[in-house]
């Protein structure tokens, strides 16, 4: 997943963004895992949380295969560029990062067991890149639905840092925000691992344990 736009460090202000378009792009109807529409409904006993992690490719990969996960989807959140396509997300220009969004049923796997495979899954310390995958749509993000999730993930944040700290690795740069507008990926980027398993994924853990979620 790389591009031939090479300066995408840096977040742009929202005044430089590109304009997208008023209609959602089209994607997947079905999960090729689950087998169940692609939806942003949440089913009746059912949550959601999202993440960002690097390539959604793998990051999704990691969560589907969870216990307890109804569904996952991957998009575009916390830019500023209305429908967007991956194309345009790549160029740096719409702010968006590449997200997971993921459907789970809280009886089985609870929020921190989530949070764990999401500290685990990548390393949080290299800004807007997630090992060769540079630019703002790699960046590590938590994006929460109520003010139970925010408190989770902050203090999973803070005991993870001092973990990482203690193994070599700098200051943790994920954001934590309230989950922003998500819009659904391109089809093909829908459990891409799942129709392509020797398909590239550059997201990979520090071999740090994070102190959440163990009893799961």
């Amino acid at each position: 997943m790389f591009s031939l736009f090479t300066r995408k460090d840096e977040m742009i202000a929202p005044e430089q963004a590109l304009p997208g378009r008023p209609e959602p792009i089209p994607t997947a109807a079905t999960h090729h895992v689950f087998g169940r529409p692609i939806t942003d409904q949440v089913p009746e006993g059912m949550a959601v949380a999202m993440f960002g992690m690097g390539c959604f490719w793998g990051v999704e990969r990691m969560f589907w295969k969870q216990p307890g996960v109804w569904s996952t989807m991957v998009g575009y959140a916390a830019g500023f560029t209305p429908n967007p396509t991956y194309d345009e997300v790549c160029t740096g220009m719409t702010g968006h990062n590449e997200v997971v969004r993921v459907v789970f049923d809280p009886a089985v796997i609870p929020y921190d067991a989530l949070l764990r495979v999401f500290w685990e899954g990548h390393d949080p310390t290299q800004g807007m890149r997630q090992g060769n995958d540079r630019g703002t749509q790699y960046r590590s993000g938590i994006y929460t639905f109520d003010e139970a999730q925010e408190l989770a993930a902050r203090a999973s944040h803070d005991a993870y840092a001092p973990r990482l700290r203690a193994a070599g690795y700098g200051a943790i740069t994920t954001e934590i925000v309230p989950a922003p507008t998500f819009y659904f990926a391109e089809g093909y980027h829908q459990q891409y691992l799942s129709k392509n398993p020797a398909g590239y994924c550059g997201v990979g853990g520090t071999g740090v344990t994070c102190p959440v979620g163990l009893t799961v």
